[in-house]
């Protein structure tokens, strides 16, 4: 007898790079659980009508990317009290089954998935500063990491005031329990920027500055003179593996790492919200082609 086929989907624009399906696919396959894990790339006058879609009794879930993680939380039953609020950002969606239909449930995986990757480089943060470029759905999760790790945040964008705004939404949240200082930078203040470099532990890419491009940088590589030697670059972009601005950090001596590990672990947790099992890492580490 056939089973019935789940599915799962990726909702963005564009998403034809994405290596989440090769990834989850054979996480399904390893497992044994009849799901099919798909692209569906939806233009913004089309994302109410795709969430709605969800509620499908065959759709177990989706993971969201740019740039619908903020855009999407009013299209959503319930957040996850953890990460989805404490980010205000979703990236993965759970259908959760009920007598009286089914909810949507929003939560960040992202979160999880630095938090692990940045350990994973020998990130040491308490008491030290992360500064983050961008003021987006990724860069929410980065917040959140430098405020669970207790470091000191920086927060630099085109646009001043998108930082300052990330950073009052941030500070406003009434389940803040750290002291962390925090604050805002435009990416073309260089001085202000070079100065906030000096004294910085790890340095995140949380733009999509880089995505399939080999030689765009977020920022000018000269800058990254200025980091300590034994500060940490992390380019949340995947696509190609070893972007612009992870060459030009190692060119400098400096760890740098791009976001394939982050991928994986977000990706993970995920699977296990979406089927109440274990992921397979090894299986989705070898499906992203990674050797760590």
């Amino acid at each position: 007898m056939t089973l019935p086929v789940s599915r799962v989907g990726l909702i963005g624009h564009p998403i034809g790079h994405s290596r989440s399906p090769a990834m989850q696919q054979a996480a399904f396959d390893a497992l044994g659980i009849s799901a099919r894990y798909e692209l569906w790339d939806t233009p913004a006058d089309q994302l109410a009508q795709r969430v709605a879609s969800l509620r499908a009794p065959d759709i177990l879930g989706a993971n969201v990317t740019i740039p619908y993680k903020t855009a999407i939380l009013p299209l959503l039953d319930d957040l996850a009290p953890d990460a989805a609020h404490r980010t205000g950002a979703v990236n993965t969606i759970v259908c959760e089954q009920l007598p009286t239909g089914i909810r949507l449930i929003g939560y960040n995986t992202d979160t999880v998935g630095l938090r692990i990757a940045l350990h994973a480089c020998g990130a040491a943060l308490r008491g030290r500063r992360m500064l983050i470029l961008g003021a987006g759905g990724a860069a929410r999760a980065a917040l959140a990491v430098a405020r669970l790790e207790e470091a000191e945040i920086y927060v630099a964008a085109r646009r001043i005031t998108a930082a300052q705004a990330l950073l009052a939404v941030s500070n406003a949240d009434p389940s803040r329990l750290d002291t962390v200082t925090s604050h805002a930078l435009a990416l073309d203040d260089t001085p202000q920027l070079a100065s906030a470099l000096a004294y910085t532990a790890v340095l995140i890419n949380a733009t999509p500055i880089g995505t399939g491009d080999p030689n765009a940088l977020p920022l000018p590589a000269s800058l990254l003179a200025h980091l300590p030697p034994d500060a940490i670059v992390f380019d949340m972009v995947y696509n190609p593996p070893e972007t612009a601005l992870v060459c030009a950090a190692r060119a400098r001596g400096l760890r740098a790492a791009g976001g394939h590990s982050m991928l994986l672990y977000q990706g993970a947790a995920a699977f296990t919200l979406w089927t109440g099992q274990s992921a397979p890492l090894a299986t989705m580490r070898a499906a992203l082609g990674l050797t760590f």
